[in-house]
């Protein structure tokens, strides 16, 4: 497969990868597959299944990785780019989330809007990770906390902003000639409790 995850950031692409039998084709040649196999597979007429598969082709979904001939023919073997899809929010043009609209920075709808702008931005970075002088090094720190108060959720949130500033003012180099410049972000929210990851530590990856 190409990538684990596959950003789809093209309406086309968008509205083919949403037809319920289109998600199912494309959960089910995670291995590759011939139309006549899938069809065999899932229970749909051979016809149905090449079709949508090809739609799925055009839009950069499924990919050729190969040939077999069966008796007196050849088919074909496709398989999905990737494991996981995830569509940008980008796809929705001028109505998407702009977190420069949010006037509440402590809302719901600011955090979502910055998320939307970081999966664009990655999506963005990902489809340029072919060129060779670009370096798409990320860097990602993830932590469940259980703040016993709402005192000390607060008191978190000061702690770390006056770290974050202490961090950013020894680090940040605008004048740099070659300066690498990256978007750093923190939020937190509230979230149900997953038994298995009570207590969980950090979770941290570069």
């Amino acid at each position: 497969m190409d990538t684990a995850i596959h950003v789809i950031d093209e309406r086309g692409a968008a509205t083919a990868a949403l037809h319920p039998l289109r998600l199912e084709i494309l959960s089910e040649l995670a291995e590759p597959d011939s139309a006549a196999g899938l069809a065999r597979r899932i229970g749909i007429p051979r016809q149905q299944v090449n079709y949508h598969i090809r739609r799925l082709e055009e839009q950069g979904l499924v990919k050729l990785v190969g040939e077999r001939r069966v008796i007196n023919c050849v088919e074909r073997l496709v398989q999905a780019v990737s494991r996981s899809y995830m569509i940008s929010p980008a796809v929705l043009g001028e109505l998407r989330a702009d977190p420069e609209q949010m006037e509440d920075k402590a809302s719901t709808e600011y955090v979502l809007a910055v998320a939307s702008q970081m999966i664009q931005e990655l999506a963005a970075l990902q489809h340029r990770a072919g060129n060779p002088h670009a370096d798409p090094s990320t860097m990602a720190l993830r932590a469940d906390i259980c703040f016993k108060s709402r005192e000390s959720q607060t008191a978190f949130a000061d702690e770390l902003t006056q770290e974050v500033a202490r961090l950013v003012d020894k680090y940040h180099a605008p004048r740099a000639s070659k300066g690498r410049r990256f978007r750093f972000l923190a939020c937190a929210y509230p979230v149900a409790i997953d038994p298995q990851r009570k207590g969980a530590p950090a979770e941290g990856a570069r």
